[in-house]
C-alpha cells in the first residue's frame, strides 16, 4: 500500500498540474455550468455502475464526460444560427486516446500476473 500511495502521489507531483490544463482548457473551454454537467453526469454514471456491480475509474469517468461536453459543444457551435467556427481540439483528444491504451494494456498485463501469482500460490502441493 506505501509503494502505491507514494507511487500515485509521485505521478500526481510530476504530472498533476499538465492534466489539469490539458482536461481543463485543451480538451474545451470549462464554464461553471460544463463543469455542473461534467460532475453531475459523471456522479450518475458511477451510481449506475456501482449499483451494477461494475468497476469503474472515476478519472477517465470524468476525461469521458469532459469529451462528451467539448463534443456537444463543438456540435452547438457548428449547427447554431450564428454559424461559429469551431476550435480543433483534436491534438489534445488524440493525445488522450493515445494514452490509454498503453494505460489499459499495461493494468491488464499487472492484473494477469497478479491472478497467475494468486492462482499459483493457492493451489495445493
Amino acid at each position: 500500500m506505501l509503494i502505491g500511495a507514494i507511487g500515485i502521489s509521485l505521478g500526481l507531483f510530476l504530472f498533476g498540474p499538465r492534466i489539469v490544463r490539458i482536461v481543463g482548457g485543451e480538451i474545451t473551454k470549462m464554464n461553471p455550468m460544463r463543469a455542473f454537467c461534467v460532475a453531475l453526469s459523471a456522479a450518475l454514471t458511477v451510481l449506475v455502475a456501482s449499483q451494477l456491480g461494475l468497476p469503474v475509474s472515476t478519472t477517465h469517468i470524468v476525461v469521458g464526460a469532459v469529451f462528451g461536453v467539448g463534443f456537444f459543444r463543438e456540435y452547438y457551435t457548428t449547427h447554431s444560427a450564428a454559424g461559429a467556427t469551431t476550435s480543433g481540439r483534436i491534438s489534445a483528444i488524440s493525445t488522450s486516446v493515445a494514452a490509454r491504451c498503453p494505460t489499459r494494456t499495461r493494468s491488464g498485463a499487472a492484473s494477469w500476473c497478479a491472478g497467475r501469482i494468486s492462482w499459483a500460490s493457492s493451489r495445493p502441493g
